[in-house]
C-alpha cells in the first residue's frame, strides 16, 4: 500500500480546512483524534457504511487535517494538530472548544 498525498505546511487552505470540519461527523473523527494518538479507520464507529467512512477520511486528508499512515493492510489515521496549528494558530482548538461548547448546550 502506498502513502497517500498529504498537502505540505504551506498547501493547506482555510476554506478546505474549515469545509473539512463543517461535517458533523468529520468533525467527530477530529474530536476523537484530538483525544489521543493515531487510530485505524476501523476505529470509528459512526454508524456510517465504509465507502462513507472513506469518503469523510479522504476529504479530511486532502484538506491537511489528517494524516493517513498505511501499516500493513490497515491505515493508520492521525491529527496533524501542529501543522494546522503552525500556518492557522488556534483555529483547530477555537472549533474543538465551539463544538464541545454545542454538545453540552445540546445545539
Amino acid at each position: 500500500m502506498r502513502e497517500p498525498h498529504h498537502p505540505s505546511c504551506d498547501e493547506l487552505e482555510l476554506s478546505a480546512v474549515l469545509h473539512a470540519l463543517s461535517d458533523p461527523a468529520r468533525l467527530e473523527i477530529v474530536r476523537w483524534l484530538a483525544e489521543g494518538d493515531e487510530c485505524t479507520c476501523g476505529t470509528f464507529k459512526l454508524g456510517l457504511s465504509k465507502p462513507t467512512l472513506s469518503h469523510h477520511f479522504r476529504v479530511l486528508r486532502e484538506a491537511g487535517v489528517v494524516r493517513t499512515r498505511p501499516d500493513g493492510r490497515k491505515r493508520m489515521l492521525s491529527l496533524r494538530r501542529d501543522e494546522l496549528n503552525e500556518r492557522f494558530p488556534g483555529l483547530l482548538e477555537a472549533v474543538l472548544a465551539a463544538s464541545s461548547d454545542r454538545e453540552r448546550v445540546g445545539v
